[in-house]
Formats: structure tokens, sequence, C-alpha cells
């Protein structure tokens, strides 16, 4: 059997690398987008020594549309039979009410989560729909079924993820193409570093009382929806630490 092959954005750190990192051992051959190089070919030397599988890699920012729409029109045609599109690329950016907040934040948001998603899925999706196969999954968020105070824009951006998601999942549908959205609550990455400009006191402060979900559990998620047989479709998931019911609400001791 051929090995398939998995496109992962934002695969430097957190899900992006602990997917890379599974579905490498689990025989998936892997082309890893970030804006990081230098993280990128670490993982690059790692996963090919360590499983063998062929890595392609993608230095870009997904925030631009000229430099996405080039690095992955540049793959090569051998690389083009993808069978798994895995959206993980995205960030949250400051905390503050809609009056007051940050619009360079906004701005980074909305890039990130919703139009680089869409750049990535414009340019690879008419080549599962050529082959008439694969599977885009989208991550989105709590955020993406909730919204929350100071967190407006955030939660739009994976609002928008899950909306953009169910359309997808409809107008893809015909060509054997299914769709996955996966909804995580709190997991302990960068995510929060990054919402705090690299504040670590503050960031350490969200997940402090209770466990919260690893890069790994996700990770695990995306490997179980993307392995289902032919038939089977997980259109929507959504993954909370025991600790967490809601967006807002956690049990910290």
């Amino acid at each position: 059997m051929n090995q398939k092959t998995a496109l992962i954005t934002g695969a430097t750190a957190g899900i992006g690398y602990e997917t890379a990192n599974l579905l490498a051992q689990n025989k998936y051959n892997l082309i890893l987008t970030g804006r990081r190089k230098e993280r990128l070919e670490s993982l690059k030397t790692k996963l090919e020594l360590t499983f063998g599988c062929k890595i392609l890699l993608l230095t870009f920012d997904i925030r631009s549309r000229k430099a996405t729409e080039t690095a992955l029109s540049s793959i090569p045609e051998e690389w083009r039979a993808i069978d798994v599109l895995i959206n993980n690329a995205g960030l949250a950016a400051g905390l503050g009410p809609v009056n007051s907040a940050d619009v360079d934040d906004w701005e980074n948001m909305i890039d990130t989560n919703i139009k680089g998603l869409l750049y990535t899925i414009r340019t690879i999706t008419p080549w599962m729909v050529e082959r008439q196969s694969g599977h885009v999954v989208n991550i989105s968020s709590i955020a993406g079924k909730e919204s929350y105070p100071n967190g407006s824009v955030y939660c739009g951006s994976k609002h928008a993820v899950a909306a953009i998601s169910k359309a997808m999942r409809i107008e893809l549908m015909p060509f054997g193409i299914k769709v996955s959205s996966i909804a995580p609550g709190a997991v302990d990455t960068e995510f929060s570093l990054v919402r705090f400009r690299g504040d670590q006191e503050k960031a350490t402060q969200v997940y402090k009382g209770f466990t919260p979900l690893q890069a790994k559990d996700i990770a695990e998620t995306i490997l179980f929806v993307i392995t289902r047989p032919p038939h089977v479709n997980i259109d929507d998931l959504l993954i909370m630490p025991t600790s967490q019911a809601s967006a807002r609400d956690f049990h910290r001791k």
C-alpha cells in the first residue's frame, strides 16, 4: 500500500508539531509549513531519521495571499496527491473589548485564522476534486461555538472556521472529499504565550489549578478522525479538558 500524504500548516509548535510526529509514526509522508525555518528543518531531520518518511518543507507566512499561493503552487507534481489537509495554523492576539482592542491584533487573527485557512483550501482542494478523494481537517476552537468578553474577534474568527467547514462539507461531498472540524478547549501550547505577547507569567495563569489538554491529545484526535473507514466522516468534534465545561467555566483547585 502506498504511503498517504498529509499537509499540515503551522507545524513548528504545539498541535501541528505533535500531529506531524504522530502521522510520521503512522507512516504518512508529510508536507509541513510554517514561518520558522530552523524549527521546520529540525523537525524534518528528526522525523526522517526516526520514521523514514518523506518530508517536504514550505516556509512562508500564511497571512500573505501571495506568499501562500506561491509556496503551495510550488509543490512538485509527485507531492500533489494530498490525502489529508490539516489547517492548523492559527492564533489569538490580545484580550480587550471592541471599543479599545488593538486593531492590529484583529488584522493578525483575521489574516491568519480565516484568510490564511481559505488561501490554503483554495489551492489544495482543486487537486482533491480532480482525484475525487481527500480529507480536509480544520482546527477550530471552543471559541468557535461560544463567545466570551474581550475575545470578540478571536471568537468571530473561529466561528467563521466552523461555518466555512459546514459549507465545505456540502460543497465537496459530491467529490468524495471528507471535511472535519475539530474544536479543542484549553490546550497547553504556545497559544496563551502568543496571546499575551510572550508574557510567560500571564500565560501560565491561564492553565493554573487544572489539567489542560496537551497538544498530543489533539494530535491523537486528528489521527482518529482521518483514519475512519471511507464511509465515515466525523463532521464536528468538540474536545475539552475534564475540568472545563464551557469557554469560561473551569474547575480549578
